[in-house]
């Protein structure tokens, strides 16, 4: 599939026709997160790859809000991969405090930017990619604040590993469609900005 096609069709997938994913489809899609950039190449990301039923259960049984299941929570759980997004912040900092790291910079604790945490986005987005050039759904999610200890304490995750986010993964139920949560999506001329924010673009 070409790139621009890929863009194209890549959307959130919120029900899931329940079929397991293949081996060799599953790690083709998850080897994606390991192209993302990082910061200084501190590489400091990890994937949590949860396929089984008791552990997906397990997941969802800690991260839910209390009260009744919505819409979308009951489609959601029929994805066969739940993957949890993990940051390690200390594999920035031991990066940059490495003698080829001068400057103001070099004490990670204090940048404005929490870079573990967008380089760790950027490995679920070439995920959500590669899983449409592998004939899949995907959506990325956010996991709510007050879940994330549960949610380490559940899978013996690392205290220093922080949650940044979870993406299922699987086949598309029949009759799911994509429900835009916006009308309008943003187009060039009222997202660029040329030389100046006051300035749109106009090419």
């Amino acid at each position: 599939m070409e790139f621009w096609e890929v863009l194209a069709r890549r959307r959130m997938v919120r029900r899931y026709d329940g079929a397991p994913v293949a081996e060799e489809v599953l790690r083709r899609a998850l080897s994606a997160a390991l192209r993302a950039p990082s910061a200084g190449n501190s590489q400091g990301r990890d994937l949590l790859v949860l396929r089984s039923a008791a552990d997906r259960e397990l997941f969802w049984a800690r991260t839910a809000q209390p009260g009744p299941a919505d819409g979308w929570l009951t489609g959601m759980r029929t994805a066969p991969v739940v993957v949890v997004l993990l940051a390690d912040p200390d594999a920035y900092a031991r990066r940059y405090a490495a003698p080829d790291k001068p400057g103001p910079d070099r004490d990670a604790a204090h940048w404005e930017v929490s870079w573990p945490d967008v380089d760790t986005g950027m490995s679920g987005l070439l995920v959500l990619l590669a899983a449409v050039e592998e004939g899949l759904g995907a959506c990325l999610f956010g996991v709510p604040t007050a879940a994330h200890a549960a949610v380490r304490e559940a899978f013996g995750v690392p205290a220093e590993r922080r949650v940044v986010a979870a993406l299922t993964l699987g086949h598309p139920a029949a009759d799911e469609a994509s429900r835009p949560s916006r009308a309008h999506r943003r187009t060039l001329a009222d997202t660029v900005h040329d030389g100046r924010f006051d300035a749109p673009w106009g090419g």
